[in-house]
């Protein structure tokens, strides 16, 4: 499993995300608004807008706010106007860092989310920099306590995966992104408990890191995902499995 997504998995069973749910429904109100905004209040027609409504209620954001959100983004209500942007740049020992962000003020945002970088043995780098070393995919981690691993090897390859894989504690499964849905629907008629479901950038090649460069780079996401205006963060890192949770453990007592 790469350091990015055992970095993922950990901070889900800490219930770091529970403890910031106000700051994550602020997250998704940006993402329907814009969703809303650009292609229209239906989500059946709006295939942005669904998903972005199905991560609210995998979040359990109440309808009312969904609602809202919506309404901002097609002028019913008043709302702020957000742009979206791309950051891209480099984090300790050359690490690819690619940032999703919906901002009402980019003069703001950028020379936050430069500073962030430079706090970290960073830097901001320029559109398209690092772009190139990311491919969009359907992406699956499952508990491998919970669930038939002989089972969801079945179901990926009915639904055409690309790859497999699985380690002491996960199975991860990656799928073209026009097969995400199908291999959604597949898990759910099984009703096999899903730990992470998204379409997301998984990196072609990855870097090593250990001591001071690995616990730069966890403080690097830790900050750009805290950030308000950046929605997601996506890295090549990867981190052996002993020092993650080294790392992890010593965060938690201090």
């Amino acid at each position: 499993m790469s350091g990015h997504s055992k970095w993922s998995t950990i901070k889900r069973k800490k219930g770091k995300a529970d403890a910031q749910r106000g700051k994550i429904f602020t997250k998704i109100i940006r993402v329907i608004t814009v969703a809303a905004r650009s292609g229209g209040g239906d989500p059946e027609t709006n295939v942005k807008l669904k998903v972005a409504i199905q991560l609210a209620k995998e979040n359990n954001m109440p309808n009312e706010n969904i609602e809202k959100a919506i309404k901002r983004g097609t002028g019913e209500a008043d709302g702020v106007s957000y742009e979206e942007i791309i950051y891209e740049g480099y984090g300790p020992g050359g690490v690819a860092v690619l940032i999703e962000a919906l901002t009402d003020n980019k003069n703001r945002t950028t020379p936050e989310v430069r500073k962030i970088f430079s706090k970290n043995a960073g830097n901001l780098g320029e559109n398209g920099c690092v772009a190139w070393m990311f491919d969009k995919r359907g992406y699956f981690i499952f508990e491998i306590a919970k669930v038939n691993e002989d089972a969801i090897v079945d179901l990926a390859l009915e639904a055409e995966a690309e790859d497999v894989k699985s380690d002491s504690e996960n199975i991860e499964v990656m799928t073209p992104p026009e097969k995400y849905k199908k291999f959604s629907n597949l898990i759910k008629e099984q009703n096999i408990e899903c730990l992470l479901s998204e379409v997301t950038l998984i990196p072609k090649t990855t870097v090593d890191l250990e001591g001071k460069k690995a616990r730069q780079m966890l403080n690097l996401m830790e900050q750009l995902e805290d950030q308000d205006d950046v929605q997601k963060v996506y890295a090549n890192f990867n981190i052996a499995d002993e020092i993650m949770e080294e790392i992890s453990a010593s965060k938690d007592k201090s």
